[in-house]
């Protein structure tokens, strides 16, 4: 297996540790531990190792499926893995099966709509082959006609991330059912990365509860503020969650008992005070950002979540020498959209507590000034 290098990440390390503001930050502020019970008993692995099964039947729930169709895992990011392992393993299998019978064998095969989060798209091309979808903008809309033109008889799956990570679009339910019912017709799987659905003030349907062809993962970090927890999971088909719970002996094992304690208490009662507090923040600092980007004659498509995806101001080349000039004039992070594949965009994160977004807000203005 041979991975991409993950960009984005490593422009975090050259620039996150110093700067005195990240503001390329994709998730709400983190919450503070002492709100939870911290105390979970004794140390050990979580046992069985997919997650407490009263636990899972609960999450299960949330998509009218059965606990056995829901693996938790450190995170969507190992949720994600765990998926494409299990999804284009399989395919793989086949072709080798197809192979062996005097058919020619076939790459497992991935549709996947871009921009996004580049482990979305870097992970199932170190494993088979990929076609990405874009979006376009200004309004990102997604394109199932052309989703439909990429897909093979050996795609496996179709992969999208809603609400959108960089550009913060929500498709709407009409396209997903669509992109679902695609997916389907050929003997593929819809994978649906939701970790921003939550900040939604009216959520849709999640595809893992669209039918037997829909998955979805998500985790605790981007819409409730418990990055630290590294919990999250994946829900659907059944046979899709067993072949991922066999590959996560291989990886994580278990999930973080710490993860599931402070899970069970974030999903319980705590949680509609908890998704209320980050919706209002993120409704709050997003009409500041919208105000940031029309005093300096900017423009994005009004985002979902706590990213936002903006033109790249003039007097720069493109989004990288705009955002290496604001860390290394200002000290404040900003993600190049060259990373998402489009060098006329710079992703602004702006779920940081308010204060640290108005003065990151501040020194990025001065920047656009002096150099405009």
């Amino acid at each position: 297996m041979d991975i991409a290098p993950f960009e984005l990440e490593r422009w975090f390390a050259e620039y996150e540790h110093e700067a005195d503001i990240m503001l390329a930050e994709s998730g709400i502020r983190s919450l503070e531990a002492d709100r939870f019970d911290l105390n979970p008993g004794k140390l050990g692995y979580v046992i069985p190792t997919n997650g407490d099964p009263e636990f899972r039947s609960e999450v299960a729930d949330r998509y009218d499926r059965e606990a056995d169709e829901v693996l938790f895992a450190c995170g969507a990011q190992e949720a994600n893995f765990l998926a494409f392992l299990s999804l284009m393993d399989e395919a793989t299998h086949a072709g080798d099966a197809a192979s062996s019978s005097g058919s020619a064998a076939r790459n497992p095969h991935a549709v996947v709509v871009t921009p996004t989060y580049q482990a979305l798209h870097a992970v199932p091309e170190a494993i088979g082959d990929v076609s990405r979808v874009w979006l376009e903008p200004p309004n990102w809309e997604l394109d199932v006609d052309a989703v439909a033109d990429a897909i093979r008889p050996e795609t496996a799956v179709v992969v999208l991330n809603n609400p959108n990570n960089p550009t913060g679009r929500y498709h709407p339910e009409e396209r997903v059912r669509a992109l679902y019912d695609l997916a389907a017709d050929n003997d593929a799987y819809l994978l649906c990365d939701e970790v921003y659905r939550l900040l939604s003030d009216d959520p849709l349907p999640t595809v893992a509860s669209m039918g037997e062809y829909g998955i979805s993962t998500t985790s605790l970090t981007k819409a409730y503020g418990l990055a630290g927890l590294r919990f999250g999971w994946i829900a659907g088909p059944e046979e899709v969650v067993e072949q991922a719970w066999q590959w996560k002996d291989y990886t994580t094992i278990s999930p973080s008992v710490f993860g599931q304690h402070l899970a069970r208490q974030a999903l319980g009662e705590r949680e509609e005070s908890i998704l209320a507090e980050n919706r209002e923040l993120a409704a709050h600092n997003g009409e500041r950002v919208r105000e940031f980007v029309a005093t300096h004659d900017l423009s994005w498509y009004d985002p979902v979540g706590v990213n936002g995806f903006v033109s790249v101001p003039d007097g720069f080349s493109g989004s990288e020498e705009f955002c290496r000039t604001v860390v290394e004039e200002e000290s404040v992070v900003l993600a190049p959209g060259e990373l998402f594949g489009y060098d006329d965009y710079f992703r602004i994160g702006f779920g940081l507590p308010t204060d640290e977004l108005e003065e990151g807000l501040s020194r990025v203005g001065d920047c656009i000034e002096r150099h405009g």
